[in-house]
């Protein structure tokens, strides 16, 4: 993702509703629709998508520190909650949308300005017709696990 150039926004329910959840994730891969918000205020971006997986990545630094030093565990907390919701958008049909009912994050190793770009990649476990689950994990670029998570959503049908 090219900060620089990117300007963040919200794609307008009724634009969103009308896609199913994979092509509006590549949709905002490839730069047709913004990307939200947070993703500029804390650096990280989607880079991937596909059925029941979506990646994301982003660059921890002296921004993100906490007042003990390391960075805030907000922040891979905010990259797995992106990867595990967006690993459940991709399977919603045009009209569908989701909430999140549950997170459960372990942060297993401390991340500091100097530990690189991290990548979260969250993958599908089980997908109903009113819930969902998923599983992340959070890594540096030499493949160490720091963190790692599960979530449960809620699945809204499309209004008829």
């Amino acid at each position: 993702m090219n900060e620089k150039t990117r300007t963040s926004g919200v794609v307008p329910p009724e634009v969103a509703l009308g896609f199913d959840g994979l092509t509006l994730l590549k949709g905002m891969i490839a730069g047709e629709y913004p990307p939200p918000p947070i993703a500029e205020t804390l650096g990280f971006g989607l880079v991937e998508a596909e059925p029941g997986r979506a990646v994301f990545e982003g660059s921890p630094g002296f921004r993100h520190y906490n007042p003990i030093g390391v960075v805030h565990g907000g922040f891979a907390m905010t990259l797995l909650d992106s990867a595990l919701g967006c690993a459940v958008h991709t399977t919603l049909k045009a009209g569908e949308g989701y909430t999140t009912l549950e997170v459960k994050v372990n942060l297993v190793r401390a991340i500091t300005k100097d530990t690189g770009t991290v990548r979260a990649t969250g993958r599908l476990i089980h997908r109903g017709r009113t819930t969902a689950t998923a599983e992340a994990d959070l890594r540096d670029a030499k493949g160490n696990l720091l963190a790692h998570g599960t979530t449960t959503c809620m699945i809204f049908p499309a209004k008829k």
